[in-house]
């Protein structure tokens, strides 16, 4: 596995950059820049094997950044990702590995990482591997699925498709029929739902076979159940987590990994109505992955890491104050008080336009006396 950062200063493509890399088996994206100055400050800490950058940035451009990177990041292999050519000549005058050319393709990821597996020795991935090595479920932040060779998986009905996310919550585990229905065809008559029941499971049976997507469903005596074979994805490595039996030294590797996962709320624009309870137990979930994460960075003075992750949580769910407490003991504690007060400042002040209100008296305070910690 590659560690990978990638700065691009267009957020939309930034965004999109994470969903292609992150998509690649050999690929785990620990850090995730628009601005190049704070990629700068985080590299020296993240040491990536591998760094996407932008050639045309403003304050930084990706070609003065591969230059300051040499003696910080020696081992990183640095790719360029650019609309014009005319930069490719430059580019390797900078000792890069490659030169991306956009829009970023699964294939041209593919490319790199093939480089890279050569070099190192290790066998190459091919279309003869498992399925499952390729197959991509993406549950957090919408509902995508592709299959072994990148492709969308398209629904043959939207009832086909809300079976599949049901049955994605409840891998390895019986679905009664009478369950199904209720969840799916809430109001319609029994004769009618078991009918719809058999011909949606009988259709999802069939796109899983012919996508490869390594599951299956099986028949139970009540009902349905979804064998999770060689497939993972984010919401299952959810499930499977349990910070009381991870060991410390593995921890941050494993929680930086959940927070990349986690693009936002579980099968978001989806207007499955048996959903909603999940998505909030997985908000819990992940606030307390990002939570745990800040605090396990903090105790290491990790400050960057720890900055950032706070920071990217709070793009998604921008008022949760036990994160933004946590965000400001970071601030003190490695001494950016100038950022600590704009971040208050300007938290306090969404938060009044939002609500209407200030934010607790146990955030302000924690505001003020580090404030005047600082002043003092």
């Amino acid at each position: 596995m590659f560690t990978v950062v990638v700065v691009e200063d267009e957020k939309p493509i930034l965004e999109l950059m994470k969903v292609v890399v992150g998509r690649n088996p050999d690929c785990q994206v620990v850090g995730a820049f628009s601005n190049p100055l704070e990629a700068l400050e985080a590299l020296p800490s993240l040491k990536p094997d591998i760094a996407f950058l932008d050639v045309e940035m403003p304050k930084l451009s990706g070609l003065e950044l591969a230059g300051r990177m040499i003696d910080c990041c020696e081992h990183t292999r640095i790719v360029f990702t650019t609309a014009h050519k005319e930069y490719a000549l430059e580019a390797f005058n900078v000792f890069a590995f490659d030169y991306i050319l956009k829009p970023i393709t699964p294939a041209s990821v593919q490319r790199i990482t093939d480089r890279l597996l050569k070099e190192s020795g290790r066998p190459v991935s091919t279309n003869m591997d498992l399925p499952s090595q390729r197959t991509s479920i993406r549950c957090f932040g919408g509902f995508e699925v592709r299959n072994f060779k990148g492709d969308l998986v398209r629904w043959p009905t939207r009832k086909t498709e809300e079976l599949f996310a049901y049955l994605l919550c409840y891998p390895n585990q019986e679905a009664g029929k009478w369950q199904l229905v209720d969840a799916l065809w809430p109001e319609m008559d029994e004769a009618r739902s078991v009918h719809n029941l058999h011909n949606t499971v009988y259709r999802l049976k069939k796109i899983l076979k012919e996508h490869q997507l390594g599951l299956d469903i099986g028949k139970t005596g009540e009902g349905y159940l979804l064998e999770v074979l060689e497939t993972t994805y984010d919401l299952l490595e959810f499930q499977r987590y349990n910070s009381a039996q991870s060991d410390a030294h593995g921890e941050i590797a494993r929680l930086e990994s959940l927070c990349m996962m986690y693009q936002g709320h579980l099968f978001d624009r989806k207007d499955y109505l048996w959903k909603h309870w999940l998505e909030e137990d997985y908000r819990k979930r992940f606030l307390s992955v990002v939570y745990d994460l800040g605090r396990l960075c903090l105790t290491r003075k990790d400050w960057i890491r720890a900055e950032q992750r706070l920071s990217d949580s709070l793009e998604i769910y921008p008022f949760e104050e036990n994160i933004c407490m946590l965000l400001m003991e970071v601030y003190a504690a490695s001494g950016k008080w100038e950022r600590l007060r704009t971040f208050y400042t300007n938290f306090e002040e969404r938060y009044r336009i939002e609500f209407g209100i200030a934010p607790s008296r146990e955030l302000q305070d924690l505001a003020i006396g580090y404030i005047k910690d600082n002043q003092g």
